[in-house]
């Protein structure tokens, strides 16, 4: 009888921690009407049950109508906005954004080199539409997205796109922090800090007395928040004794999203060993 309730308190516990389909992001209404869903597109879906890319699927049936010389274009600028797209429900998914289509059965969808301003968006399962609807992109942003079919499409944020980083370690960062998962493969990060955001945060910090309150502050911020590196050389440079700053130091570089610029936090430090020791934790 005890083996029995705790193995109910175990999947209990595996269910509260389990993501919960529309939990977190805005829900965009689906505009695909009921006709256009009940029929299966007629061109580039041949119902696949693999993950093999479907490129070319436009032109797959017309390969004989093109001309001898075709008009070829070279570094078109498109523009710059991103969309990432995660379907984590197991399935063949095609997603259609403006003039690009992605099909495989990853669930991940990564979309570059998008026009500014407003683009359908279309998701098709196994060549039928679920769900179209219209997203507002802006250059240099990227809109990130989840979509359940039996919930519809979540838009969970957007970044700024820069042009020396991405903004996050690992593309599956962005989906982790929205949802409260802290296990698995998913790696837990969240936003990364804005300057002014940092600026308000920063101005708190400062007046906190003791390096013990400081690094509390830091440590809760880090839950919810990325940091560049100028960032951590600054909040490390406000702390009072080499030994904390040099602890402060590593755990922070798992939140940092330019790792290769850590090299700045080193003149945080008033002593050489501080530095030579940091150095020596990053290279390992």
């Amino acid at each position: 009888m005890k083996n029995i309730f705790i193995g109910l308190l175990f999947f209990a516990g595996i269910y509260s921690f389990a993501q919960e389909a529309g939990k977190a992001g805005e829900l965009l209404r689906n505009e695909a009407s009921v006709s256009e869903m009940r029929s299966a597109k007629s061109k580039g879906f041949d119902n696949r049950n693999n993950n093999s890319n479907n490129s070319g699927f436009r032109n797959q049936n017309n390969q004989n109508d093109r001309g001898r010389n075709p008009n070829y274009q070279w570094n078109k600028n498109y523009g710059y906005a991103e969309v990432f797209l995660r379907i984590p429900e197991m399935g063949y998914f095609t997603v259609e954004l403006g003039d690009q289509m992605i099909s495989n059965g990853s669930g991940k969808y990564r979309f570059f080199d998008l026009q500014s301003g407003r683009v359908p968006i279309s998701i098709y399962d196994n060549g039928f539409l679920l769900y179209r609807t219209t997203l507002q992109l802006r250059n240099n942003n990227r809109l990130v997205l989840d979509f359940f079919t039996d919930n519809g499409l979540y838009l969970l944020d957007s970044y700024p796109v820069k042009s020396d980083s991405y903004g996050f370690n690992d593309w599956n960062d962005v989906w982790n922090n929205p949802y409260g998962n802290q296990s698995g493969n998913w790696n837990n990060s969240g936003n990364v800090m804005d300057n002014n955001t940092f600026s308000q945060f920063f101005s708190i910090f400062k007046n906190e007395p003791f390096d013990d309150s400081k690094i509390a502050m830091i440590n809760q911020q880090m839950r919810n928040s990325q940091f560049t590196a100028e960032q951590i050389r600054d909040l490390v440079k406000s702390i009072s004794f080499d030994k904390n700053k040099l602890m402060l130091a590593k755990s922070m570089y798992k939140k940092c999203v330019d790792k290769n610029r850590y090299f700045l936090v080193s003149d945080a430090f008033d002593y050489e060993s501080s530095k030579r020791e940091l150095r020596e934790f990053i290279a390992k």
